[in-house]
């Protein structure tokens, strides 16, 4: 049996990075076919998996990094596993799975529309130079067999900043819970959310599910909403500067319109009260939100800087702009109120566009690449 180490270095319930690699561990393991390891520094309990803490103290992000990445990669050289896939940028790892995207990139669409002073003080901080120095060294290290994208967008990001060959990259889209995410949750829960939050029962009802507020954009979904007067939005997630997105929304005289719901254990029942869901980020390489609120039929309105856009069809499951474009973002929300008479053709679509998208399927193509690499490996060895 394929002795497998995945390494990730915190557990977040509400990071989509934690909730892929929890979804893939279980059904890695449900596969029989893999011994499963892992490799962090904080984690949430996964029965039939064995856990190797890395333990080590830290004083900022780039110290936090850097000694997380060399007692994993102790571990793991001590351990011998046949594969090691990270999810940390890590030089020397077998796969990497690049759920975080690009750094580079991301700090290319983040200096769009910064002052001269904010770049400046982007570009001096050191953390951002450790990403880039450490995402190079791993993307160039002779060691890395496979980079696994999880959308064809970061697959493209890679191969231009890289120039890794197409031979070393594939995409496997995240997998969700077609059973646990479904359109009966609307039935369930509707009603009930509805009546507990005070938002109208006919009310048009957009949901932002999601952290890290500044870079998903919930200031343009807010100022959105302002310029659609008949649209609410139930925003749920937790963020250190709240106080400031309720305030836009007072200023902006929609804050009755506007509902803060702070993190949640479980989104579900916030699916099931919406009509659909927004997500107008500036940079997501493939988020695990827009694939749950397809499959419970939400159309999904977000932006061509997210990997989940390739499963958008406009006007048909959901609508997509250009994040830096801010009333393209209402334009759309206002092209989805003009079709809500056609609601039940698009949440039927929605769900119909990640039918595909099964945690089985995921891991079966997951275990697919094990195999060949294995398999390389094994000839190599000859």
């Amino acid at each position: 049996m394929t002795r497998l180490a995945i390494v990730r270095q915190k557990y977040n319930p509400a990071g989509g990075a934690e909730r892929f690699v929890s979804r893939a561990l279980g059904a890695l393991r449900d596969s029989g076919m893999v011994q499963v390891s892992l490799i962090a520094r904080g984690w949430e309990a996964v029965d039939g998996i064995e856990v190797h803490p890395v333990q080590s103290t830290y004083l900022g992000n780039v110290w936090r990094d850097w000694s997380f990445a060399r007692h994993a990669k102790r571990i793991w050289q001590r351990e011998r596993f046949d594969l090691v896939q990270s999810h940390e940028r890590i030089p020397g790892c077998d796969i990497y799975r690049a759920g975080d995207g690009v750094h580079r990139h991301w700090l290319h669409l983040r200096r769009q529309g910064m002052s001269i002073w904010q770049r400046l003080a982007l570009w001096c901080n050191p953390y951002h130079h450790y990403i880039m120095r450490a995402e190079a060294a791993m993307f160039t290290h002779p060691r890395l067999k496979l980079v696994i994208c999880n959308s064809e967008m970061i697959k493209r990001e890679i191969q231009h900043y890289f120039d890794l060959p197409a031979s070393k990259i594939t995409v496997i889209y995240n997998g969700v819970d077609l059973k646990t995410y479904h359109p009966d949750l609307k039935t369930q829960y509707r009603q009930t959310m509805r009546e507990r939050w005070s938002i109208p029962e006919d009310a048009p009802l957009l949901v932002y599910v999601g952290s890290g507020f500044e870079r998903k954009g919930v200031a343009r979904a807010v100022r959105a909403i302002r310029d659609n007067p008949q649209a609410w939005l139930m925003v749920v997630g937790g963020d250190k500067r709240l106080s400031r997105y309720q305030a836009t929304a007072k200023a902006l005289g929609v804050s009755d319109r506007v509902v803060f719901a702070g993190p949640q254990q479980d989104v579900k029942p916030f699916y099931g009260m919406a009509d659909a869901f927004i997500l107008p980020t500036l940079y997501d390489p493939f988020p695990n939100v827009c694939v749950e609120a397809l499959a419970c039929g939400l159309p999904v309105l977000t932006t061509l800087q997210c990997g989940a856009a390739e499963f958008i069809q406009p006007g048909v499951n959901g609508w997509v702009c250009d994040a830096l474009d801010h009333r393209a973002l209402s334009d759309i929300v206002g092209a989805w109120l003009s079709a809500r008479e056609r609601e039940p053709d698009l949440s039927a679509a929605a769900r119909e566009s990640v039918s595909r998208l099964s945690l089985e399927a995921m891991a079966d193509q997951m275990l697919n690449c094990y195999r060949q690499l294995l398999s390389i490996s094994a000839k190599a060895a000859r």
